[in-house]
């Protein structure tokens, strides 16, 4: 069953919140805005998978829209300190927080719509 009501609203909120501390932590990276801007929207890249089919599709953007890698990518930053890669895992980690409010989960491999928000296009 997918969410839907006040758990929906909840999962919505939490990617509004990711966002929010992303935005926050890429300040503190002290990288200019024109990069944020630029690699923003460069996850959405991964939708490419599904030239190869929907199973492809999702896979690859499921990869790369799972906090999973962004967040090991932070950590790698802080432990090497490394101000651009940590700036860059914010960015990412924006990026899904900011695809989570708008309600574009991770994927299902029947189709790009089915998501684990529920389908594309359906009222909250």
């Amino acid at each position: 069953m997918s969410p839907r009501g006040m758990p929906l609203a909840l999962l919505r909120l939490e990617g509004a919140a990711v966002l929010g501390v992303s935005v926050l932590a890429y300040m503190q990276a002290g990288e200019s805005w024109w990069l944020f801007a630029l690699l923003f929207l460069a996850p959405d890249l991964s939708m490419l998978g599904y030239l190869a089919g929907p199973a492809a599709g999702a896979g690859a953007y499921n990869a790369v829209h799972s906090y999973i890698l962004p967040l090991l990518l932070g950590a790698l930053a802080v432990l090497v300190g490394s101000h651009p890669l940590f700036a860059l895992a914010a960015i990412w980690t924006g990026h899904i927080g900011f695809d989570r409010l708008l309600g574009y989960g991770l994927k299902y491999p029947s189709g790009f719509g089915d998501t684990h928000l529920g389908r594309i296009g359906r009222k909250a």
